[in-house]
């Protein structure tokens, strides 16, 4: 499962989101409190393919998000403490620009860019004090001998160093090969995936039709959201609040009027699903619709893999027709009429959409 961990300082709607996004409403509220919940990804295309098959289950995609209450400040102590930050796969800040006189700002003043910033500062800083204390202990043990692999981990440590201390994070940096399997072993924040959520006020809840861009610019943000592995989405946590407690008709024509055409809640989980650079194939049935999730390039002997282990040591075909041939036909049998059912072998790559029944050996 991918998780994510949300992030942010006080008072920016943090945990109004992580409550709304899981479905969590009695979640402890005490200082190193960790909250799990798990969301669903969004896809209209298993919504589709459910309505097709009329199946006993339909199981989509999830996202395991995390927020944990500060032991400390909210900032680099609080993050190098607690390990949920460090076992995530993507960062989720919540920075706030809506304006509340009854919930102060605690610098004093609403600045997104300046918060952007100041959580960027603080993973930084933590990252640094991890690259040094490991550099110490490469140097104490390549003393005692000569090892290229150490030595190959000691310049890669380094290069993150140089790179903290000019400010940089290390998702910027590019790291190809075996470093990158290494620099996954530190566990570094900064080189998490991020994205930065806008909790705008309610008078702005109509920039956000007009796209993350627009709402970015009018925040001061734009420049910070152009760094490498950075997304954005804009949304009203105030207006969320109202929205989850419609039903769906009623729902989606709030939305209509507000000029959005799905809730901000999913699209934070959706891109956070993008973000990972994940997407989603199906398996269909009467039995049972499901999404499954997988990295973008993986081949289909590795993809069965995510249904059992043993449907990937018995690999012997994937049987594949892509979503839209599936949903233009009608059936899988006139997908197979018009020779839009494929045979593929261990090697092929799985697309985003793709329909797949595994042929394996027991």
């Amino acid at each position: 499962m991918l998780h994510a961990a949300v992030i942010g300082f006080p008072s920016t709607g943090k945990t109004t989101l992580f409550q709304l996004m899981t479905s969590i409403h009695d979640a402890p509220r005490g200082k190193g409190d960790v909250n799990i919940g798990i969301s669903k990804v969004p896809d209209d295309r298993l919504d589709r393919l459910t309505a097709m098959y009329n199946p006993r289950k339909r199981v989509p995609a999830t996202v395991e998000f995390t927020d944990i209450i500060a032991t400390a400040r909210t900032g680099a102590n609080a993050l190098v403490d607690v390990a949920g930050y460090k076992n995530a796969d993507a960062l989720v800040h919540v920075v706030r620009t809506f304006r509340d006189a009854a919930v102060p700002h605690p610098s004093g003043s609403v600045d997104p860019a300046r918060d952007a910033q100041a959580m960027e500062d603080e993973l930084i800083l933590a990252d640094l004090g991890i690259a040094e204390r490991r550099l110490e202990r490469l140097d104490k043990d390549l003393k005692k001998g000569r090892s290229p692999e150490l030595e190959k981990e000691r310049e890669l440590v380094e290069r993150c160093k140089d790179a903290l201390e000019r400010g940089e994070p290390l998702r910027a940096l590019t790291i190809t090969g075996d470093d990158r399997k290494r620099l996954r072993g530190f566990q570094f924040l900064s080189a998490k995936p991020l994205l930065v959520v806008i909790n705008v006020d309610e008078g702005d809840i109509g920039d956000i039709a007009g796209g993350v861009d627009a709402v970015a610019q009018a925040t001061g943000l734009t420049g910070f959201l152009s760094r490498a592995s950075t997304r954005a989405v804009a949304l009203c946590a105030k207006i969320e609040l109202e929205i989850a407690q419609l039903e769906g008709d009623d729902a989606a024509a709030f939305l209509a009027d507000l000029g959005l055409s799905e809730s901000g809640l999913n699209r934070v989980i959706r891109t956070t699903y993008d973000l990972l650079g994940y997407m989603s194939f199906f398996t269909v049935g009467e039995d049972e619709c499901r999404a499954w999730s997988i990295a973008r390039g993986t081949p289909a002997q590795l993809a069965a893999g995510e249904i059992h282990s043993d449907i990937q040591r018995g690999f012997i075909r994937a049987e594949v027709v892509g979503y839209e041939a599936l949903i233009t036909r009608g059936s899988m049998g006139a997908c197979r009429d018009h020779g839009e059912v494929r045979l593929e072998g261990k090697e092929y790559v799985v697309q985003d959409g793709d329909i797949i029944n595994f042929r394996f050996a027991t």
